[in-house]
């Protein structure tokens, strides 16, 4: 594919008649940011000119040091068709975040994952292949406010009419293939009003620009239906949450599928079983990023699916990791217990960084797989075959975080400072406030 420069974007802007720019970032917690500019400042974008006050996002900056600056990455021109059109078309580029002294922020998520990238290739890997296959739940809208209420009662697979969204999540997809984001399958999932986008694979760093993508368009064209998306993890108790498996491969220096193994046990490298090992020693700490909020582990529970442990398996979908049946060149590691929340910057940079650790380590014991269905054992059982527990909420997961000395490695102070303290009065909003279910249940004691 040929490199985009300052005069290619310059011209398809002119020709597609673009009328603004969206200069988009992602913050600590995976929120999308962006400064939009009319196309009179389209040559100031593209010359690193756009500044913004870094001190109101949150994980940036203090106020006395609020000035940065968005370098676009021309790789990631996209007009954005699902955009109103009576006023111009409007096109964004995902941009790096950078000081006033021309130095990347420390701060910037895709910063830090661009780092774990880099660590990837001195070790003589030349991409980490990753496909999300993320969930959301559509529900109605009144009065101009979502309401908890499914626009369905569809279940896995199902069709129109018992799937009322078909035709919202069909728009979606159309969306995204327009856009260029390779969308492999869709589908209705197992709880009403839930849905799933699975897409092709692609270099961590793409997967992750593109995610960030998807989400806007999902709540864009579920708006435009009357309806309102959500990628909450557990939105409504008793029926399965919403997670996102997270596929990845290795590609080694010749741009072949290091996990691959014709001669391998199940065909797998010992590349792949030493990367699922680094990952596995990190279960506990990475659930911090991969499970962010209080509502995550409310997903995390036995019986729908989702995985409470930390194991592998070929062909046991209680497991943390799952390897799926395809083989060759898509053989791949399936991670489980990813909920759509995550800032996919920050956990695939931890999770990159884990698995680089497992491989190379000089200890060739690897943790063998589990066939068992985990949710039938007991815990002693469990620990007898050295299956660790997932934490089963924030407070948890944050002290696991404490714990694992890469987490301030790959964050970096900055971040790891920030996103502690973020999460740590995230979890004592939740703890001191009353809920309904506890006035129900004690009120009349």
């Amino acid at each position: 594919m040929a490199i985009m420069t300052k005069d290619d974007v310059l011209a398809i802007a002119k020709k597609e008649d673009v009328r603004f720019i969206r200069m988009q970032f992602t913050d600590m917690l995976g929120m999308v940011k962006s400064v939009d500019l009319p196309i009179s400042r389209l040559e100031d974008a593209l010359n690193n000119k756009i500044m913004f006050d870094g001190s109101s996002i949150e994980g940036f900056v203090r106020i006395k040091e609020a000035d940065m600056y968005l370098y676009p990455d021309l790789s990631t021109w996209q007009i954005l068709t699902f955009e109103s059109l009576a006023l111009g078309k409007v096109a964004r580029l995902v941009c790096d975040v950078y000081t006033p002294k021309g130095e990347p922020f420390e701060g910037d998520p895709r910063f830090i994952l661009k780092k774990a990238i880099k660590k990837m290739q001195d070790a003589g890997f030349s991409a980490l292949n990753v496909g999300f296959e993320p969930e959301f739940f559509l529900f109605k809208v009144k009065d101009g406010k979502p309401v908890i209420e499914p626009n369905d009662d569809a279940g896995y697979f199902d069709l129109a009419p018992m799937d009322g969204d078909n035709y919202t999540r069909r728009d979606i997809a159309i969306e995204l293939d327009k856009l260029g984001l390779m969308v492999q399958a869709s589908h209705h999932e197992v709880a009403v009003g839930q849905h799933e986008i699975n897409f092709r694979f692609q270099d961590v760093l793409k997967a992750c620009d593109n995610l960030q993508l998807f989400k806007t368009v999902v709540k864009v064209i579920a708006h435009k239906h009357g309806l309102h998306a959500t990628f909450m993890p557990k939105p409504i108790a008793g029926i399965n949450g919403s997670g996102m498996h997270t596929n990845m491969s290795l590609a080694n220096a010749k741009g072949e599928n290091a996990f691959y193994d014709p001669k391998g046990d199940m065909q797998l490298s010992d590349v792949a079983r030493k990367w699922m090992t680094g990952i596995l020693n990190h279960s506990r700490s990475i659930a911090a990023l991969t499970n962010p909020t209080v509502n995550s582990y409310k997903r995390i529970i036995p019986g729908y699916e989702a995985p409470c442990y930390a194991c592998w398996s070929d062909a046991n979908r209680s497991a943390m990791i799952r390897i799926p049946a395809a083989r060759g060149g898509s053989t791949r590691t399936e991670l489980r217990n990813v909920d759509p929340l995550a800032n996919p910057y920050l956990a695939l940079a931890f999770i990159l960084t884990a698995g680089l650790e497992g491989i190379a380590a000089k200890d060739s014991k690897t943790i063998p797989p589990v066939y068992d269905n985990i949710f039938e054992l007991t815990r002693e059982q469990r620990e007898a075959q050295g299956i660790q527990n997932l934490p089963e909420n924030l407070k948890d997961a944050l002290k696991e975080m404490k714990k694992d000395p890469m987490m301030l490695a790959v964050l970096g102070k900055h971040t790891y400072d920030k996103y502690i303290l973020a999460k740590e009065k995230e979890w004592d909003e939740y703890r001191t406030y009353v809920s309904q279910w506890e006035i129900d249940r004690y009120l009349h004691l």
